[in-house]
């Protein structure tokens, strides 16, 4: 009997991929126009490479990218470049088609909901309430309540503790295979691939179903309750 349901938030609730290359392409622009001196695709692959390196979260991306380019940073065009990105996050910031319909479908379910992020704890509890995502969920375990990324088992653990769920009665849904698959896979949970936010052309994900629709996920659900799989 499946009980609880814990998705991975960015790629899987979030379009977060979507957002953060919109608003990058956009603060480049307005960095630009305030003097940069680099061309547009240029600059916006100097940019993901830094998030490469240093982490997707990484809160002093224009710091490193204009310090690493320049040798110092211009304000002027630090601060065009910061302004621009957050409003072009705000406003490109979306969640999937279908997010909150199966949300709360599962929820008359009695399906408890919850999330485990790698995202640091202000910024996955920043984009759930932008979002207005923040009331469905019975737990949120982020990077800083365990200090641990995916597949550590110890965020699944305690995600399924807080919810007072097993973990064979419980799925992980994801768009990450060697983190979220295998993170869930570990400790016993029934795992679903989001091949809708997969960016990496995930051939094989090692999950026991895959989805092109985050409501694919009641019939899942619906099928294993009522020992259809």
């Amino acid at each position: 009997m499946i009980k609880a349901v814990i998705f991975d938030l960015d790629n899987t609730l979030v379009d977060f991929y979507r957002m953060k290359e919109e608003a990058i392409r956009y603060a480049v622009e307005a960095m630009i126009d305030a003097g940069l001196k680099m061309p547009k695709e240029i600059a916006y692959n100097k940019i993901f490479e830094i998030y490469e390196r240093e982490g997707i979260e990484d809160q002093k991306i224009f710091d490193k990218f204009l310090t690493e380019s320049f040798g110092e940073i211009d304000y002027k065009i630090h601060a065009a470049g910061i302004v621009a990105y957050r409003k072009a996050k705000s406003a490109s910031l979306i969640t999937y088609p279908n997010t909150q319909y199966t949300l709360i479908t599962l929820i008359k379910k009695g399906i408890k909901l919850g999330v485990v992020t790698d995202a640091p704890r202000i910024q996955a509890w920043t984009r759930l309430v932008q979002l207005n995502l923040h009331h469905f969920f019975d737990v949120v375990v982020t990077f800083d309540d365990t200090g641990k990324t995916k597949p550590s088992e110890e965020p699944f653990i305690l995600a399924l503790k807080k919810l007072n769920a097993l973990p064979h009665e419980a799925i992980m849904v994801g768009d990450w295979p060697e983190r979220d698959i295998l993170g869930g896979a570990k400790i016993g949970m029934k795992t679903v691939f989001a091949r809708y936010g997969d960016i990496f052309g995930t051939k094989e994900s090692g999950a026991d179903f895959e989805i092109n629709d985050i409501s694919e996920l009641i019939e899942i659900i619906d099928k294993l309750n009522e020992n259809r799989y």
